[in-house]
């Protein structure tokens, strides 16, 4: 469905409660936050927007900070709604806070990409070191497999799932509606995010954001959970940190991790949600 016209398509799960806006990662991994916003629907009006896709011009953080203030603009009522997001949805909840700190009520952050160089380079060695050499072969020979860079990114992603999961749940239970990957919105994204950082805008422009902000990291995601916070903590004293044991980089997925996921997340947002 469509809200008020707005050009990103949305889904929306649950009709009342205070309303939380749940943004995919990826970037471009569009249908990748449907199990958590689904989870929220009990409790909470969940809306999961479709970021925007390639287009005539290289997409930027920027564009999508304006695509979601103009859906946030249009749900916004007597209260602001709160954001969840889930690796690169959680930078770019960052992105939108700290451009607009006074649209907001509360932020979660779910499985947080990296800000600095030092972040990533703790993560690539973690994802290496759980490559072993059967794998590392078969993804070598991806490019002859899969001549679409889609196909490739996609097996990729099927190969890759056990380094960044610690015990998954049955594909069935995920329950995910997912949409085709576009690696062309993903990479002009992603390299934006990263010319910002590099530039030192990210992390430094999170010291505006005046929302209260919750991290939640799996213990077993390659993304160095504890060295994240700390790069975001020195800009945002508000941000509180809950690790979650045997969990990986997408809670929902965890079958020993899972239920505190969901509990630990709608007791916050229940506590800190605007109504």
């Amino acid at each position: 469905m469509n809200v008020g016209g707005l050009s990103m398509r949305t889904r929306t799960y649950g009709k009342t409660g205070p309303v939380v806006i749940v943004l995919h990662g990826g970037p471009a991994a569009v249908g990748e936050a449907a199990p958590v916003a689904r989870g929220l629907s009990a409790q909470f009006r969940a809306i999961e927007p479709f970021q925007r896709g390639r287009g005539d011009e290289p997409l930027t953080v920027s564009r999508h900070v304006e695509d979601l203030h103009e859906l946030v603009n249009s749900v916004h009522n007597d209260s602001r709604p709160s954001i969840v997001g889930e690796s690169w949805g959680a930078m770019l909840a960052l992105a939108y806070a700290s451009a607009y700190p006074d649209s907001t009520a509360a932020l979660v952050l779910i499985g947080c990409g990296t800000f600095d160089k030092a972040s990533r380079t703790r993560m690539n060695e973690t994802i290496e070191s759980r490559i072993d050499d059967r794998l590392r072969k078969r993804l070598r020979s991806l490019a002859d497999e899969y001549p679409d860079p889609r196909d490739r990114l996609q097996a990729e992603h099927t190969l890759t799932e056990k380094i960044y999961t610690f015990d998954a749940v049955a594909a069935d239970e995920q329950m995910e509606l997912t949409e085709p990957f576009d690696i062309r919105a993903h990479t002009e994204t992603w390299n934006d995010m990263l010319e910002l950082q590099e530039k030192g805008t990210y992390p430094a422009a999170f010291s505006t954001i005046k929302s209260l902000a919750l991290m939640l990291h799996g213990a077993y995601d390659p993304h160095p959970g504890k060295m994240i916070y700390a790069s975001i903590k020195a800009y945002m004293p508000q941000l509180e940190y809950h690790e979650l044991e045997n969990c990986g980089h997408s809670p929902w997925k965890e079958r020993l991790a899972r239920k505190e996921f969901f509990m630990v997340m709608k007791n916050w947002l229940l506590e800190h949600a605007e109504r």
